[in-house]
């Protein structure tokens, strides 16, 4: 059985196993595989040809672009994006003849962070909330709360704020400019600290 909720639009191409759950207003475009024991949360789109496994949890609001495989072991918080053909790896030492499904780790994508087209994330990893993964980077390590990351292997190369932008500071404070709300740097930490 399929646990749906009001409004949710599968398309026709899209492959739904049993018994998973979809939450309202959920959008699953074409050619989307979603397997049995899956969980996916209210108000998220699925774009085309993406992969969500037994074990996949998607909390509210997300959104997945085309070309994306989620794996067992994934789970995204309310409201993350995942940039085109980005990759979630689920073994660190995958070879074709060794069978690994025992050495799954979890990786997690907190809330509000947004993984760029073609990044690569190592399983196992944290990435923090509001953090900010640019487009081709390869994640291999836990990610802080507004890091922005770039490069291979990605590095914070500043921060972002809840707003997506980067964040530009005089005296360890930074607005951002599309809200107005106002950030602080305290022992490596950022931190809103009003406004917007």
């Amino acid at each position: 059985m399929i646990d749906r909720g009001d409004d949710v639009l599968v398309h026709p191409t899209a492959v739904i196993d049993e018994p998973c759950s979809i939450g309202a207003g959920t959008r699953v475009w074409h050619f989307t595989h979603v397997m049995a024991g899956a969980r996916i949360g209210r108000r998220c789109v699925i774009g085309q040809g993406v992969y969500v496994a037994a074990t996949v949890v998607l909390g509210d609001g997300c959104k997945v672009q085309n070309n994306v495989s989620l794996f067992d072991g994934v789970e995204l918080e309310d409201e993350v994006f995942l940039g085109p053909s980005c990759v979630f790896t689920n073994v660190k030492h995958p070879r074709a003849a060794i069978v690994r499904k025992h050495a799954y780790l979890l990786t997690r994508v907190l809330q509000g962070a947004s993984i760029g087209a073609n990044a690569t994330i190592v399983c196992g990893v944290t990435i923090g909330r509001h953090a900010m993964i640019g487009a081709g980077a390869v994640v291999t390590h836990d990610v802080d709360d507004h890091a922005l990351m770039l490069g291979t292997p990605a590095r914070r190369v500043g921060w972002a704020s809840h707003h997506g932008h980067r964040l530009e500071f005089r005296d360890a404070r930074a607005i951002c400019p599309e809200s107005g709300a106002v950030y602080e740097l305290v022992e490596g930490r950022l931190h809103c600290i009003g406004g917007g």
